[in-house]
């Protein structure tokens, strides 16, 4: 069985997607009935010889490296090339109308990934008034596919809301063995110039809006000294810092991120606009409690036994739920954590059911079936 995914949700310093397509890549590279291509945007055309195929396209003005596909008749005929047996596109933009016509063309199912809430994200930027066309134009967009996939129930059940009834939830995962307690660094309070004793706080992420930076900055002001945030990322500004919060830029490889969360005490995410919030589960995995809040999918991965819930938007109640994850004690809540990762959240787990819808759809029996070892293999 050959999948194709393909999306322009993948740069050099993004976030969720291109995570995803990589270890869904990596996790089925041992699977002898399944190949795998990723056909994305690049400054050239390039392939790396082992799934990963870069087609050139023109860079997106003050878009952090993202590129747009001009080309887009060579885009769908490079796409039948490869002669897939499923399609799957992960944005909702042209090349999702151009996977939808190069299924047609060679009569195989097309899924579509809902990673991105269209609706809202355009209505927080552009108005209010925008959002009934850009309704309009999901639903007219998703309902040609054979399914659709959102990785969160919050997700699905705004697509369901739209009118569309082939919406599958499907989680994203997490590699336990990159993401893991093991990475733990106790030299990273010295490289910050920390006192052993402080309580270190980390978000890892793009620096984007809807992340709610500021948030996290007011509520460092506030717990004081005896706290202290980490910020890994980029691919946005950052509001005025105060001394108790130390950037570190995008980390490119896995390890290196795996380490600064895994050194930490506690992840905090003041976002409320997440589909799902892979981070998340990559603090959990680490063995971290969570402080999350109640807007967005993050509130459907954390609650009071594996971290803290506070209300979108309200300092208050940011600091107050970050104090309480302390009180409690944040080495149970990032036991529980781990726990429930590794129950619920491997990649082995929830790649074996999207696999399986995939058969599904093309009407065979899963690929997977015959290789029970993959359910131990960890995407790097």
């Amino acid at each position: 069985m050959h999948i194709v995914d393909t999306t322009m949700f993948y740069a050099p310093v993004s976030g969720g997607v291109k995570r995803y397509l990589l270890a869904k890549h990596q996790w089925l590279k041992p699977c002898r009935a399944v190949h795998h291509t990723v056909l994305v945007p690049g400054r050239a055309d390039q392939h790396d010889g082992d799934g990963l195929v870069c087609l050139a396209s023109a860079p997106l003005p003050f878009a952090h490296g993202y590129r747009l596909p001009l080309n887009l008749p060579r885009w769908r005929a490079h796409l039948e090339a490869l002669a897939p047996d499923l399609i799957e596109a992960g944005d909702p933009y042209q090349l999702a109308w151009v996977a939808l016509r190069a299924g047609r063309n060679r009569d195989v199912p097309v899924v579509g990934f809902y990673h991105s809430d269209l609706v809202r994200l355009l209505g927080v930027r552009l108005g209010r008034w925008i959002e009934p066309a850009v309704r309009e134009y999901v639903l007219r967009l998703y309902e040609r596919f054979d399914l659709v996939l959102a990785p969160s129930r919050m997700i699905v059940e705004r697509l369901e809301s739209l009118g569309l009834r082939h919406v599958r939830h499907q989680p994203l995962g997490v590699d336990t063995e990159l993401f893991s307690p093991c990475r733990r660094d106790p030299g990273l309070r010295h490289q910050l110039g920390l006192d052993p004793g402080t309580r270190l706080l980390v978000f890892a992420g793009r620096f984007a809006r809807e992340k709610n930076i500021p948030l996290l900055a007011a509520a460092m002001r506030r717990l004081g000294p005896r706290y202290h945030l980490l910020l890994v990322g980029g691919g946005g500004p950052l509001p005025p810092l105060p001394p108790n919060v130390s950037v570190i830029p995008y980390q490119a490889a896995g390890r290196d991120v795996a380490r600064l969360i895994a050194s930490c005490d506690l992840l905090v995410h003041a976002g409320g606009r997440e589909t799902f919030g892979l981070v998340v589960l990559e603090a959990m995995a680490c063995g971290l409690p969570v402080v999350g809040v109640d807007s967005g999918a993050v509130a459907e991965l954390v609650d009071q036994e594996v971290g803290q819930v506070a209300r979108s938007d309200d300092l208050g109640s940011l600091e107050e739920a970050i104090r309480s994850v302390f009180e409690r004690g944040p080495e149970v809540l990032g036991r529980a954590a781990l726990e429930r990762v590794r129950r619920r959240y491997t990649w082995g787990r929830v790649l074996r059911r999207q696999i399986a819808a995939y058969a599904e759809l093309a009407g065979v029996s899963s690929p997977l079936e015959e290789e029970p070892e993959l359910e131990a293999h960890a995407a790097g």
